[in-house]
């Protein structure tokens, strides 16, 4: 099961900590959402989801200031003994001591965020669920063409690392060269990024390893980027029939989530930076409704329709 270190989101959502006594490396998150635990510490645990991280807002901190000392202390002993991974306290609103000492007691991590508390929720939801998300890795190389993610794959010596190298040339950036590792952060969205080892590193063959960042400036590579087209580089084969038209999406399936899919077969003398330029600009031409394919279909038709009536 994947899983995030506490300590990793101290250190993203800048978290004092106040309990350093326990250490945040050994506690592992492993569920995106969060919970207010407002219902529990009025006395109701049923369906309480223990393994969250927990949020105290203004409204339960004013609710803990306003209960009495015996009442606080079974209220903590009784939230706190929970296997909870972490407490995050936001808009700096301090923990009285006894919280603090019944959170050590458990081994319970306290944290203090200055966030609002809607904010804080936001930013974490939203960076644990791409941290947490199904990840994949497979053979390809990413690229940001004109802000569309162009995930190009085909068999290894193919032409990727060539033709990603000659799209940064060209001012796209590099998102990762040979290994991408793919998050499904939700139904409709796969995103893309590099493992450390290789992040802004290509390969190509008779030269070896080439840093982007250092030749290009940092302008030339990306973190992550979310893939909206695959593109398909294969040797061209005289006898297969391949598409002219473009009528028809072609899809591929990564994680259960769907991505249009170009075959482009290759040759001597085609230029592949341009063709994926192309195919990336086309296809956000249809994202905003235009589909050149179509619209060249209906002028042919709308041509025979008129040939027809002139014989008539």
């Amino acid at each position: 099961m994947a899983s995030v270190r506490l300590s990793a989101i101290i250190e993203k959502m800048k978290l004092d900590n106040l309990t350093p006594e326990i250490n945040a490396d050994k506690i592992r998150i492993t569920q995106p959402d969060i919970n207010r635990p407002a219902l529990q510490m009025a006395g109701y645990f049923e369906h309480f989801e223990e393994t969250r991280l927990q949020v105290i807002g203004f409204v339960e901190y004013t609710y803990m200031q306003g209960l009495s000392e015996d009442r606080k202390k079974e209220v903590y002993e009784q939230l706190l003994s929970y296997e909870i991974p972490a407490i995050v306290f936001c808009r700096e609103l301090t923990p009285d001591p006894l919280f603090i000492e019944v959170a050590l007691k458990h081994q319970r991590a306290v944290l203090v965020s200055k966030k609002a508390t809607s904010a804080f929720m936001a930013e974490i939801i939203r960076w644990l669920n791409v941290k947490l998300a199904p990840c994949i890795t497979i053979h390809g190389v990413l690229v940001d063409v004109y802000g569309e993610g162009v995930l190009i794959t085909g068999e290894s010596g193919i032409g990727k690392s060539e033709a990603a190298l000659e799209l940064i040339k060209r001012g796209h950036r590099l998102v990762t060269d040979d290994v991408v590792e793919i998050r499904k952060v939700s139904d409709d969205t796969l995103i893309g990024s590099a493992p450390e080892i290789t992040k802004h590193y290509i390969e190509l063959r008779g030269i070896g390893i080439v840093d982007v960042k250092t030749l290009f400036g940092v302008s030339s590579v990306k973190e992550t980027q979310s893939i909206d087209i695959v593109i398909k580089l294969e040797d061209w084969n005289k006898d297969k029939e391949y598409d002219r038209l473009g009528l028809e999406e072609e899809y591929t399936e990564y994680l259960g989530n769907k991505i249009v899919c170009h075959t482009i077969p290759i040759r001597p003398g085609r230029n592949l930076a341009i063709i994926c330029e192309t195919v990336a600009v086309n296809h956000r031409q249809k994202k905003m409704g235009y589909d050149a394919a179509k619209e060249f279909y209906q002028r042919v038709q709308a041509s025979f329709t008129k040939n027809r009536d002139d014989d008539d």
